[in-house]
């Protein structure tokens, strides 16, 4: 019995570790993004909310690529799997399940922003 109970218990961990090391995330901060942007560094800011949403207002800079089209736009729009990404949406929901999506297309180099409403600086807004 005890092994049983052993083997189960290793089991356990194995697939918690798994777990865990899927959902983490790289966060990045605004005043850090807020830099990167004002360094002209090279990077690439997705905004993954709708087109309605992004023309409402969005940080400049940013490409719109929302999030039901991640897996069919986003290796045409950033080819390079080893290219800067940091990714927004509203509130942070959207942008940890692009996260994830984005990663699994093998992309390296991507931190999460988290929701433009707690973006402390200026936006763009699209005329409609």
């Amino acid at each position: 019995m005890k092994k049983i109970y052993h083997l189960l218990l290793l089991i356990v961990v194995i697939i918690c570790s798994a777990c865990q090391a899927k959902t983490d995330i790289r966060s990045i901060e605004g005043e850090t993004v807020y830099q990167m942007l004002q360094n002209k560094e090279d990077f690439v800011l997705v905004d993954v909310r709708e087109v309605d949403e992004y023309k409402e207002g969005h940080i400049p800079h940013s490409m719109l690529i929302p999030l039901g089209t991640i897996e069919s736009d986003f290796q045409s729009k950033v080819p390079s799997k080893d290219k800067k990404i940091v990714i927004y949406c509203r509130s942070g929901r959207r942008s940890k399940e692009a996260y994830a999506k984005i990663t699994d297309l093998g992309y390296t180099d991507v931190y999460d922003l988290g929701g433009i409403q707690d973006w402390s600086y200026d936006i763009e807004k699209d005329e409609k």
